[in-house]
C-alpha cells in the first residue's frame, strides 16, 4: 500500500513513518501542508493520512481541495481536536475516517486497511454503470444524470448516492449509511446523514417527477421502489 503522511511534528511523523514502512508500507512523509497537498496531486496513493493542524495549509484544507477536484482518494485525519463536533466537520470536508490523537498505531494501520480494502473493492465491482428508474451514474466518469440532464455533486453526496443505488429498492438505515458512506462510527443522533440526504433529495428529486429518495420513518432511507 502506498501511503502519503502529512505530519509537522517530527516525532510523531517519523514514528508513524517508520512503522508504517517496518510493516510494509510505501510511506512518503510531509510536514507542510503546501507541499502535502502538491504530493498528492501529483502522486498515486492508495491511502492519505493527513495531520489536521498543519502549516501552510490545514489539513482539512487539503481535503477539501482534493474532492473540488475530483480525487476520491481514502483519506484519513489524524487530530488532537477529538470533541464529536470535529469529527463531524471533517467528514464534512470529505475524509473518510478521523483518527484523534493520541492513537494505537494498531488501530491506525488496521483503519488503513480497511480504507485500502474499501476503495479496492468499490474500484473492481462491476458494473462500471448504475441506474435507478431514469437515474444514471457512470462509475468511471462519475458523471449523474437524470432524464439526461447531468446533476452535480459534492464528493460525500456522490458517495451517499452509489450507495443508495447499489442498494436501490432497499431500506438503508442510517448506521449502514455511517459505516459504509462516511466509513465511521459515531454518535448515530448526529444530523450528519440528514443535512447530506436533504441535499441530495434536493438535486435528484426537486426538478424531476417521480421522486425516488424516500425517507422510511423510523428505519432509514430507500431510493427507488414502492
Amino acid at each position: 500500500m502506498k501511503v502519503l503522511l502529512v505530519e509537522d511534528d517530527p516525532s510523531v511523523g517519523s514514528f508513524i513513518a517508520g512503522e508504517l514502512s517496518a510493516a510494509g508500507y510505501d510511506c512518503l512523509l510531509q510536514d507542510d501542508g503546501k507541499l502535502g497537498l502538491e504530493a498528492a496531486r501529483e502522486g498515486q496513493f492508495d491511502v492519505l493520512v493527513v495531520d489536521r493542524m498543519l502549516p501552510g495549509i490545514d489539513g482539512l484544507s487539503i481535503v477539501q481541495a482534493l474532492r473540488q477536484a475530483g480525487d476520491t482518494t481514502p483519506v484519513l485525519v489524524l487530530s488532537a481536536l477529538g470533541d464529536v463536533e470535529d469529527r463531524v466537520e471533517g467528514l464534512h470536508c470529505g475524509a473518510d475516517d478521523y483518527l484523534t490523537k493520541p492513537f494505537s498505531m494498531a488501530e491506525l494501520q488496521a483503519r488503513l486497511e480497511v480504507l485500502h480494502r474499501r476503495a479496492s473493492t468499490a474500484s473492481s465491482d462491476a458494473p462500471t454503470r448504475l441506474q435507478v428508474a431514469d437515474l444514471e451514474m457512470d462509475l468511471l466518469s462519475q458523471e449523474v444524470r437524470r432524464q439526461q440532464t447531468p446533476i452535480t455533486l459534492q464528493p460525500r453526496e456522490y458517495k451517499l448516492l452509489e450507495y443508495l443505488m447499489r442498494h436501490a429498492g432497499q431500506v438503508v438505515t442510517r448506521a449502514m449509511l455511517l459505516e459504509h458512506v462516511w466509513g465511521y462510527h459515531f454518535d448515530p443522533q448526529t444530523n450528519v446523514i440528514d443535512v447530506h440526504v436533504s441535499r441530495l433529495r434536493q438535486k435528484i428529486d426537486r426538478d424531476f417527477d417521480p421522486p425516488l429518495l424516500t425517507t422510511v420513518r423510523g428505519a432509514g432511507y430507500r431510493l427507488g421502489g414502492d
